[in-house]
């Protein structure tokens, strides 16, 4: 009489088992709890980039430093006829309120960058709030602005920033290009970062550097060259 082989018939069986009883868990908890991710390219409060059904771009200036290359560069958007959106640092306008009000008389955009450029991710609730109020206050009493952008320091935010933000009637900004300006101070290279593979709704992250003050022109004239035009990120997005 030939032996039942325990292990070729029971143990495949018991396997596929266990594997189908793990994947209706994942499946079932997945129904309960919607996994949300704050990376996620586009939602309701947090943008990467803007209209892509229009030919708008944006140039985003976060501010905290560089007073001696920021007056070049708005001279520049000036000559150019060119509108951004500059999202300041509250520590650097508590310092420098003259510089800051000739960015809003040049009838430029004003967003929010924090108070002390903090990790907003590392940040609970109430944090992130007062990073986001101490300088939207400080705004509202120099220029009369009521922001509603948010730009979190070096792109880092998490869920609760995010909710944070949007209990303020902030909408959190991200970028689609970076020039990475403030580490690389090649003028080819913010340039190339800046304007190559255009699309409808860029934002082009910068900051006030030599390199960019420099390249400014050359990128606004490239922009404009591809048929863009550019704009304020609040009429991009």
């Amino acid at each position: 009489m030939k032996k039942f082989n325990f292990k070729k018939y029971f143990l495949p069986i018991s396997t596929n088992f266990i594997i189908i009883t793990m994947l209706l868990c994942i499946s079932m908890l997945t129904l309960i709890s919607p996994v949300r991710s704050v990376y996620a390219p586009q939602s309701e409060n947090l943008f990467y980039n803007g209209n892509t059904e229009n030919n708008k771009i944006s140039l985003m200036i976060n501010v905290y430093s560089g007073n001696e290359y920021l007056i070049d560069m708005l001279n520049t958007l000036k000559e150019m006829n060119v509108k951004a959106t500059f999202f300041i640092g509250g520590v650097w306008l508590d310092k420098n309120p003259e510089l800051f009000l000739s960015i809003v008389e040049g009838g430029h955009e004003i967003g929010n960058h924090g108070y002390f450029h903090k990790d907003h991710a590392t940040l609970n609730y109430q944090q992130n709030q007062t990073e986001i109020l101490s300088t939207h206050k400080l705004v509202k009493e120099y220029a009369n602005i009521n922001m509603n952008l948010f730009a979190p320091p070096s792109g880092s935010f998490s869920s609760t920033t995010l909710e944070a933000a949007s209990d303020l009637g902030y909408k959190t900004i991200m970028w689609s290009k970076d020039t990475i300006d403030w580490r690389d101070q090649d003028t080819e290279k913010i340039i190339s970062r800046a304007t190559n593979k255009l699309a409808n709704g860029d934002l082009i992250l910068m900051h006030p550097t030599y390199c960019t003050a420099i390249s400014l022109a050359t990128i606004i004239e490239k922009i404009q060259q591809k048929g863009f035009v550019l704009s304020t990120v609040s009429q991009n997005i």
